[in-house]
């Protein structure tokens, strides 16, 4: 007569949980748990909506493209990207109508990106659906800055 296991011994298969998508914010930026890495970008951009994550997605490839080595991580809901030893270059944000890219030493670059900022080392430059991305004078922005020293928050 054949024993039958335990119940301690017996093994139960489980689903795992569900993959949950990220809360969006106000304005729709995507809620993502601070962590470094490529997988917290990739979550954040993923979760960008419409016609922005698309932009997210080239936003990436050209920064990994132009910038060998970049750290990444998402801090306070928005991708950054840095490089290890000069501190972090640039940040991403969406916002309802645009995405916000934050040149945190963007003083420095030639030529300036247009919009102000309250830190007065920093500029941005919008990216919206009327505007596309001139990825072109982006790439440049981005080489400039990845050598410059960065913001250390």
């Amino acid at each position: 007569m054949k024993k039958s296991p335990s119940r301690s011994t017996r093994f139960t298969r489980t689903a795992a949980p569900p993959v949950r998508a990220p809360r969006l914010l106000s304005g729709g930026n995507p809620q993502i748990a601070k962590a470094e890495g490529e997988a917290p970008v990739q979550t954040s951009i993923a979760a960008m909506l419409d016609w922005k994550r698309e932009v997210g997605s080239r936003i990436d490839a050209i920064i990994t493209r132009s910038v060998p080595g970049v750290h990444k991580a998402v801090k306070w809901n928005s991708p950054l990207y840095g490089v290890p030893g000069r501190g972090w270059f640039l940040g991403v944000h969406c916002f309802t109508k645009y995405i916000k890219i934050a040149f945190f030493n963007g003083v420095a670059l030639k030529p300036l990106p247009p919009v102000e900022s309250k830190d007065p080392k920093a500029r941005y430059f919008h990216i919206s659906e009327a505007e596309p991305l001139n990825e072109k004078q982006f790439t440049a922005w981005v080489k400039q800055a990845s050598r410059l020293p960065g913001w250390d928050g």
